[in-house]
């Protein structure tokens, strides 16, 4: 598909999954009520799995229509039938970039960059580098498991728009203790699931489940663009 008829669909409200010419898979879901947010997935799970469906799916009852890309090297896993490590972030960056000229329009409302783990780590580089109208974080890896001294928090100083962090307080990746120590800038908003993990599931003992912590997720979003609109 061209992307001059994707500007149309996207003004139009349409939801779907087409073949974008130059970049790849695109799923479009939702009507453009509150923002448009370009979602990109986590390392080794694509747009796909269990937890980025409800999201969307959350989100679009909340009038945010969201683009969900897929980078290239889980393409090939698809076409091979076996796992690969994503290359070096800056290419990641790159090709984000590239989704982003490609879905931005004069006549569509600003595109707000986002993803989940590895995608919004992503996404937050592109925004720190390039500029974006708002981040949302989905599970930001602020460290590897294991690892807290390794922090990917050196880019954050530049971001300037709105950032919005939406985690699980038991996070490897960042749990809300190790968090609650870091400087941020001051354009990021926190919002914490309670005894959620990097997928935003609780256990049993918290009397929560994972479907309410999405929407619990999709309702902080929804309403973080709508104040920032």
């Amino acid at each position: 598909m061209g992307r001059d008829i994707l500007h149309r669909l996207l003004r139009d409200g349409d939801s779907g999954c087409w073949n974008i010419e130059g970049l790849g898979p695109l799923e479009v879901r939702g009507k453009c009520r509150v923002g448009r947010l370009l979602m990109a997935h986590g390392a080794g799970v694509g747009q796909d799995s269990t937890f980025l469906q409800r999201l969307r799916d959350a989100l679009a009852e909340r009038g945010v229509q969201t683009l969900a890309i897929e980078f290239t090297y889980l393409q090939q896993m698809r076409s091979e039938g076996r796992r690969r490590p994503p290359p070096r972030v800056e290419r990641l960056v790159d090709e984000m970039a590239r989704w982003c000229d490609g879905m931005s329009h004069r006549d569509l409302s600003p595109l707000w960059l986002g993803g989940k783990s590895m995608g919004g780590r992503v996404a937050s580089l592109l925004a720190a580098r390039d500029g974006a109208p708002g981040l949302v974080l989905c599970g930001y890896p602020f460290h590897p498991p294991g690892k807290p001294e390794s922090l990917r928090l050196s880019h954050w100083p530049l971001l300037e728009c709105p950032t919005l962090v939406v985690q699980g307080s038991r996070d490897p990746f960042g749990t809300l203790d190790e968090v609650a120590s870091y400087e941020l800038p001051v354009s990021a908003r926190l919002h914490w699931l309670e005894d959620g993990d990097h997928d935003w599931k609780p256990r049993r003992a918290s009397g929560k489940t994972q479907p309410q912590l999405i929407d619990e997720g999709a309702a902080v979003i929804a309403d973080f663009m709508t104040a920032h609109s």
